[in-house]
């Protein structure tokens, strides 16, 4: 049985849940449930980057203490996996005791490639991130994402080799040993490794940010935010002793936005050839979500809350808008007007007609009873393909084509026609097709659409179908 290991990134809790992560869980589940249908054991990990300059001013903004605040927010990540059906089995959060404790293992591991220096430069605590002087005279000094003006930072600090492992991971890119996509992330990325790495800064000093783990054997320093949070893909597995980390490493999908491709594809693969440790097969990186065309803001008041999408509508409305009217390679929108168009013309209409009306014609014309209903028979082939390079819009369109295929067909064949015929060779013939095929499609449905699936299968599945409960997709009314 072969093992598969696929993680989101983990969210900074300095704000709510958005839709962008509740996409990227989204597509972690999809991969995982789609390994598990083909007999893998599987480990899927998400979680939540606790610590920070940035996360302390938040608490204190709020009056509450750090780990207060944290364990709010982070469980607030826990309800969204929840609350999408989301099927990880692992959460771990970079203020357990575990991860600290590891963490502090693998710096010391890293410790050839690191050296500690005296470091100046531009730094944006919004960002947790220091900037170039290039950055800092294009902005005229002020973080645009932030307003607020960057510090200039002179402190002695570790780093890290980064500079070192440079060609390396060009060379397992371009070999395709690890796996970047879509095309347009792997040549972005390149095209840094082109100009060269340089060493970078992984510490603070504590005076400075006492929210973080402490550098091993120098209780002034910890460690910077953004290198340590890396660490929870390997701390989760119980690196390096931990069976897990042995069956599971290395992993098979790593799933990241694209504003953070830079730690994901540069420095995370120095860290790991550092170690001695292979690099993930396959990084998915994916692009932002806007709301009617234009960026969320709560200034706009356009800010989409996926808990409230998914109490209104249902979790699998939202998961057929995000995963298949979000483009997989680029950046999409989220309307109400399109998600009521997908969910009331796809759902409602094509996918929920079609189910219902197959269920009550076996229902009426044979009691329910059909014999050796055999396997769907169709081609499968570039859903499959679309689900291994993780373009997830595509594999749901192909599965789209069997369900409009199969409302032509009914449209065709008339069973209605057929049954007044008194043809009940025929007839059976057209049902056992209709009830093979609409297995197939909640086969293929079952890693996008779960609680659709199952309603589908369970109707199906015994000796004498059933009715479904209530309906599939009710209708929705402006």
């Amino acid at each position: 049985m072969s093992k598969y290991y696929v993680t989101t990134s983990i969210p900074y809790v300095n704000a709510e849940p958005h839709i962008g992560f509740a996409m990227e869980l989204l597509y972690a589940d999809v991969l995982a449930r789609a390994a598990r249908n083909r007999g893998d054991e599987v480990i899927f990990s998400t979680g939540t980057d606790e610590h920070g300059g940035k996360i302390a001013e938040k608490a204190k903004e709020q009056e509450k203490t750090t780990k207060q605040y944290t364990d709010e927010i982070s469980a607030r990540f826990r309800e969204l996996s929840k609350i999408l059906e989301a099927s990880n089995n692992r959460f771990i959060r970079t203020t357990d005791e575990g991860h600290e404790q590891r963490a502090a293992l693998i710096w010391k591991q890293l410790k050839k490639d690191i050296y500690k220096s005296n470091y100046e430069g531009w730094y944006c605590t919004g960002d947790e991130a220091f900037f170039t002087e290039k950055e800092v005279k294009e902005n005229h000094g002020i973080c645009p994402a932030h307003n607020r003006p960057y510090e200039k930072i002179v402190e002695d600090n570790y780093f890290f080799k980064l500079s070192r492992y440079t060609n390396q991971i060009k060379e397992f890119i371009i070999s395709g040993s690890f796996q970047i996509i879509p095309q347009t992330r792997r040549n972005e990325i390149l095209s840094v490794l082109d100009q060269g790495l340089e060493d970078i800064s992984i510490s603070r000093p504590k005076d400075k940010i006492s929210w973080g783990i402490l550098v091993p054997g120098d209780k002034t320093q910890v460690m910077y935010v953004w290198f340590e949070a890396l660490m929870n893909y390997l701390t989760v597995l119980g690196y390096p002793e931990h069976e897990d980390f042995k069956n599971y490493w290395p992993a098979n999908v790593q799933i990241i936005g694209k504003d953070i491709i830079r730690f994901h594809a540069a420095i995370w693969p120095a860290m790991l050839l550092a170690l001695e440790l292979p690099l993930p097969k396959q990084l998915y990186v994916h692009g932002f979500v806007t709301a009617d065309g234009k960026k969320m803001s709560k200034s706009l008041g356009n800010v989409i809350n996926p808990f409230e999408v998914v109490n209104s509508y249902g979790v699998d409305a939202f998961r057929y808008y995000m995963l298949r009217h979000i483009p997989s390679y680029d950046d999409g929108d989220f309307s109400w007007q399109k998600f009521d168009e997908a969910y009331n013309n796809e759902l409602a209409n094509e996918l929920g007609n079609l189910v219902q009306r197959i269920i009550a014609m076996t229902l009426k014309y044979v009691d329910g009873r059909l014999d050796d209903i055999p396997p769907g028979e169709h081609d499968t082939s570039a859903y499959s393909e679309a689900l291994e390079k993780c373009h997830f819009d595509r594999a749901l369109e192909e599965v789209w084509e069997q369900v409009r295929g199969l409302n032509q067909y009914i449209d065709e064949e008339k069973p209605w026609n057929v049954a007044k015929s008194g043809d009940q060779d025929h007839l059976k013939e057209v049902l056992v097709y209709l009830i093979s095929s609409v297995s197939e499609i909640a086969d293929l449905l079952d890693p996008f659409l779960p609680v659709t699936a199952k309603r589908i299968k369970q109707s199906l599945s015994g000796d004498k179908i059933i009715p479904i409960e209530g309906t599939l997709y009710p209708k929705r009314e402006d």
